[in-house]
């Protein structure tokens, strides 16, 4: 398993752990902040596992899917929003290796029909680029949808440029 899985299903379980702690917790102002006090260590290390991935998704090399019709390829997208939202806000589902890749497919296929699926391999800070100029734009889902980890646009990053 890649070091970014790794540090996302690390990042993944203590986030769950933490916030079911907290959903069962009375909803106060100084519940919360005991809260916080408690857990400050496993807030920081939450934190830095984050910052960790931010830098790692905008280094690794991931495979996107695309549609392949005869005229055209275009990257899947899975919007975000809500239905009766005006605008259509949307991220891209990244994969780290080609299995996670072919359950995605599987699942678009189910979704969306028998189409043409292809796979292409692009860096993260690539693929935020290549979207940038949209505002309805989010981010990234690493491998969507049977991981539920969405790295914001803005997060991706590389703190030595």
């Amino acid at each position: 398993m890649s070091e970014l899985k790794d540090l996302i299903k690390k990042f993944m379980e203590l986030d769950d752990s933490l916030n079911e702690e907290l959903e069962s917790l009375e909803e106060s102002e100084e519940v919360y902040e005991q809260f916080e006090a408690d857990h400050a260590d496993e807030i920081n290390e939450l934190n830095e596992i984050y910052h960790e991935i931010e830098h790692m998704v905008f280094h690794e090399e991931f495979l996107i899917v695309s549609n392949q019709t005869e005229d055209e390829k275009e990257v899947v997208a899975l919007i975000i929003s809500e239905e009766d939202e005006e605008a259509e806000e949307f991220v891209i589902p990244v994969f780290t290796d080609e299995e996670e890749a072919n359950i995605a497919i599987e699942e678009f296929k189910e979704q969306f029909g028998d189409i043409e699926f292809t796979c292409d391999k692009k860096a993260g800070n690539e693929i935020v680029a290549d979207h940038h100029e949209d505002d309805d734009f989010v981010g990234l889902a690493v491998n969507a949808p049977q991981w539920d980890f969405v790295i914001a646009t803005e997060d991706v990053h590389d703190c030595s440029d």
